[in-house]
């Protein structure tokens, strides 16, 4: 070590200095220190969102970040309602998504934390607003939220616009049905009655009575072509009731009820006449109605009546009902209707009070050979299992 012996003042005694070398190597022995550089203290991971920042943003794509140099420790989406969007992290944590794709016309807001080398942390805020698009598409559900029905009723999704066909495996794999006890069933297109694309699905057999049903519907930011786009989920429940059925014997002008399988009572009445036979298979009760005009026009037969009824159980949408036929002076001996079974009032009232909507109708013995298409009205059963998964636009 070199020492500088220096005189300050007269009759003062001397100063040791060390070198100026000394004093920088000591402070290299503290590097690590407030002094230390950037590179040292680490660098921060560089995250990015996607879709990008901006105004009308295309629709289609799930929101997705990503963090270069590190990994994200946390991500918070929430829409412009403050509702959270679900999302999932990847393992490595260098990358989250959500679960669905944004919706129409909606600012999202993204907050991320992350941390890159040596433990670096940092934090940002990215939004960005979806477009509007030009037409939205909407559906309506059958059965409705918190609804008890019967044994035989599909879940029914009718769609307010068209859904394209090649947009149909989308849709439909984004619906998801769960039950309270296991239960095998499919999704099938279907065309309703109204002309309007509806999907359906129905168990394989008849429900268990006591089952609770949950249906979702991962819509949002999911196109359907030329109907549009949706902009909402959907998330509805039901539950099954009693298991009420009804056989109509048509030769033997007899409708006879049936619980759990068991005949519990029957009725007489009259179904079509041999010019217009009560079409056969098993339908299901669509609605009810308990006054009710039966107006010709509607099935086809021009002004020839407009005769009041009561208790009216809908089953097919073309006018398959069941329903009180006060002028009828031949029921239960002479099949003389256009096609309905039609019986005193009181056994209307009977028979309505029994069949809950969802529940099944069978009629055998009819001489009426034309089959019912599944969309006129909620007729899933007038078709085989093999039959009905065939109409799925998802490849098994």
């Amino acid at each position: 070590m070199e020492v500088v012996l220096v005189h300050v003042g007269s009759g003062r005694r001397p100063v040791l200095l060390m070198s100026a070398l000394v004093g920088s190597l000591a402070l290299s022995a503290c590097s690590g220190g407030s002094g230390g550089s950037s590179e040292d203290a680490g660098a921060a991971a560089k995250v990015t969102v996607s879709p990008g920042g901006g105004k009308e943003v295309k629709l289609g794509s799930p929101i997705s970040v990503k963090a270069d140099g590190g990994k994200l420790t946390s991500v918070e989406v929430k829409d412009d309602k403050g509702e959270k969007v679900d999302g999932k992290l990847a393992a490595d944590g260098t990358s989250w998504q959500s679960s669905g794709k944004v919706k129409p016309k909606t600012t999202y807001t993204v907050k991320t934390a992350a941390e890159g080398t040596k433990g670096r942390k940092s934090s940002s805020t990215a939004s960005f607003t979806t477009e509007q698009p030009e037409k939205v598409n909407k559906l309506t559900n059958t059965p409705q939220n918190g609804q008890t029905v019967g044994t035989g009723m599909p879940v029914s999704i009718l769609f307010d616009h068209k859904i394209d066909k090649d947009k149909r495996a989308e849709v439909e794999k984004n619906f998801k049905v769960s039950t309270s006890t296991p239960v095998e069933g499919a999704w099938g297109w279907v065309t309703d009655y109204s002309g309007n694309d509806r999907l359906d699905w129905r168990p394989k057999t008849y429900w268990p009575s006591g089952t609770k049903v949950s249906v979702k519907g991962s819509l949002a930011g999911v196109n359907s072509g030329e109907g549009g786009w949706f902009a909402r989920d959907y998330d509805y429940s039901f539950t099954i009731g009693a298991d009420h059925k009804a056989v109509i014997d048509v030769p033997g002008h007899t409708l006879t009820m049936l619980e759990n399988g068991k005949p519990v009572g029957s009725v007489k009445g009259s179904a079509g006449s041999p010019e217009a036979p009560t079409r056969g298979g098993i339908h299901t009760v669509r609605s009810k109605n308990a006054d009710e005009v039966m107006d010709s026009s509607t099935i086809g037969y021009g002004n020839q009546w407009m005769l009041p009824a009561k208790w009216v159980t809908h089953m097919t949408a073309s006018g398959t009902f069941l329903h009180s036929a006060p002028w009828n002076n031949q029921i239960g001996v002479v099949n003389n209707s256009h096609g309905c079974f039609g019986m005193t009032t009181e056994d209307a009232k009977t028979v309505y009070d029994f069949l809950p909507i969802g529940s099944t109708v069978e009629v055998k013995g009819t001489s009426n050979t034309e089959k019912t298409d599944v969309g006129n009205g909620l007729e899933v059963w007038q078709e085989t299992w093999d039959q009905w998964q065939k109409r799925s636009a998802l490849k098994n």
